[in-house]
């Protein structure tokens, strides 16, 4: 017997993203190649795999990022203005290598380290507030 389906408007979904910071403040992030805008690294939770494992893969398959020590969740987002019934949780890294920088695919366009002073034009307006709460000590909002 399987399990029953879940209607669509009834589903709820998690994400994990990393906001990826360098020694010297730079963030890393990432354009996509089907959406506008420079982003976190990261994705959705797979179903039976675990938050630090989702994350963990998210960042290794977008941005060649292999975690060094466990990152810290900075905060649990609704992202219900998008996608009704989604969660993002948001990680901060701060202890990590890039033994392999992926080249540009399908899926992802870009990917650069940016000053805090000189984020680009184009940055996801989330990001931004995330980068502004978090490095700069703006409150923190509970939507994502």
């Amino acid at each position: 017997m399987s399990a029953p389906t879940v209607p669509r408007k009834h589903r709820v979904t998690l994400g994990v993203q990393g906001l990826i910071v360098e020694e010297d403040k730079r963030v890393l992030l990432i354009r996509h190649s089907y959406r506008p805008g420079w982003h976190f690294p990261g994705g959705g939770v797979e179903r039976n795999e675990r938050i630090d494992e989702a994350l963990s893969r998210e960042l290794r398959e977008e941005a060649g990022v292999v975690l060094r020590t466990p990152p810290k969740l900075v905060g649990i987002y609704s992202h219900f203005d998008e996608f009704p019934g989604d969660h993002i949780l948001l990680f901060l890294v701060t202890d990590w290598q890039q033994p392999n920088k992926p080249r540009p695919n399908s899926e992802i366009a870009e990917q650069q380290l940016f000053a805090l002073d000189n984020l680009p034009g184009d940055i996801a307006a989330a990001a931004r507030r995330r980068i502004n709460e978090v490095m700069l000590g703006v409150p923190m909002s509970a939507s994502w």
